[in-house]
């Protein structure tokens, strides 16, 4: 039997409405791990996963990807008494002397007021055996490793812990339709609203023959390694070759682009209403491109009928680069394969637009009958906990 614990962390700070963060949280790590066995509960700002040793890489998998645990640990367990703590420190001092470790500390939490030592006095007693035996030394300012003692219904004793996302549980915060390309930024701003509790639906415009097969399989891998984070996600692809033929033949070359993006907020408008969300996520970037400056966005924004978020509006490509890497998306939104965004882009884009310059050439453009049947030809692919789902018949 292998035993496993999260530590919870923002969601300590809800009050009268914690339980319901809590029910969602174990809800999620439930369908996580609904193949396997393991036992799951939530105690006092913790996650507890017992479970059998042959189905630790799920629970691990699962526990790594979990959005509402800062990280978690595998970690062993022992009766209350402090000798029994000491053997399992000593346990965990030799193997981190095998891995070239010389210094310790101990940090001990006693949730149980009902044991005699207090938290000081655990930590104190606890080095005993490996620091007499002259194992490792102890450093309590720069340690190599740290180990942990916390005294629960049972005394949980571990040192190497891995990090997780971090914020609340998906589920708490709605859903929400996100433009996902195959650039580094929208997989990283479906990453951040997933954080904070909300669900993710993603859509994706293809234009072939102008955007090749891999740059849709690319985009359908990003889907599927959100899902890992989201639980489940729906790619929607709907085909936009026609509507960008439309907009090169009669937009102004400078506005083809920022056409591009209204027309795209068009066609989030009715998949929104088909599957219930309640807002629209983009990964734009203040600055970063032509389409992005405070005028170009004003303009996008004034065509969407639900509320527009933009997770990464204040981030440099650095910040993004780095969530990319944590989250596992960089590699595969590096390959070179174009979106349709980059598709006809003019020489000298429009830095300034205006709404009513906007609104008149979509109107002349008479697009919404077109996009209205693209959206229609819509091909949807499921995704679960990293994995494709197979369409029912």
């Amino acid at each position: 039997m292998a035993t496993y614990l999260g530590k919870i962390g923002e969601l300590t700070l809800k009050g009268s409405n914690i339980k319901s963060f809590e029910n969602q949280l174990l809800n999620n790590t439930k369908k996580y791990l609904k193949e396997t066995s393991a036992k799951i509960k939530i105690r006092a700002g913790r996650l507890f996963i017992d479970c059998d040793e042959k189905e630790c890489a799920e629970v691990e998998f699962a526990l790594t990807h979990l959005v509402g645990i800062t990280g978690w640990a595998k970690t062993m367990t022992c009766g209350k008494s402090i000798e029994e703590i000491r053997s399992c420190i000593e346990i965990l001092a030799k193997d981190a002397v095998l891995k070239g470790k010389k210094t310790f500390k101990i940090e001990a939490k006693r949730q149980d007021k009902t044991f005699p030592l207090n938290s000081y006095q655990i930590a104190a007693e606890g080095a005993k055996n490996v620091f007499d035996s002259g194992l490792m030394e102890v450093d309590v300012h720069k340690p190599n490793v740290t180990f942990f003692v916390e005294v629960r219904d049972r005394v949980f004793v571990y040192s190497d812990s891995e990090k997780s996302p971090r914020g609340l549980p998906v589920g708490v915060s709605g859903k929400g339709l996100l433009l996902l390309s195959g650039g580094l930024d929208s997989p990283v701003a479906g990453y951040r609203m997933m954080r904070r509790g909300m669900r993710i639906e993603c859509l994706y415009f293809h234009s072939y023959p102008y955007t090749s097969k891999e740059a849709q399989e690319k985009v359908e891998e990003l889907a599927r390694n959100l899902s890992s984070y989201g639980l489940e996600t729906y790619l929607n692809t709907i085909p936009f070759t026609d509507v960008q033929m439309r907009i090169r033949e009669k937009s102004p070359e400078e506005w083809t682009t920022l056409i591009l993006r209204v027309c795209m907020m068009k066609a989030a408008n009715l998949l929104c209403r088909r599957v219930h969300a309640d807002c629209i996520i983009t990964g734009e970037s203040l600055g970063q491109v032509a389409s992005q400056t405070l005028e170009n966005m004003a303009v996008t924004e004034h065509f969407a009928e639900y509320p527009l978020f933009r997770p990464l509006v204040g981030m440099d490509k650095e910040e993004i680069v780095k969530d990319a890497k944590f989250i596992g998306s960089y590699e595969t939104s590096i390959l070179p394969y174009e979106d349709c965004c980059v598709l006809f882009s003019p020489k000298h884009p429009v830095l300034r637009g205006r709404i009513e310059d906007a609104e008149k050439i979509f109107a002349e453009m008479e697009a919404d009958g077109m996009i209205e049947e693209a959206f229609e030809k819509r091909d949807v692919k499921h995704y679960f906990a990293g994995k494709e789902v197979a369409q029912s018949v």
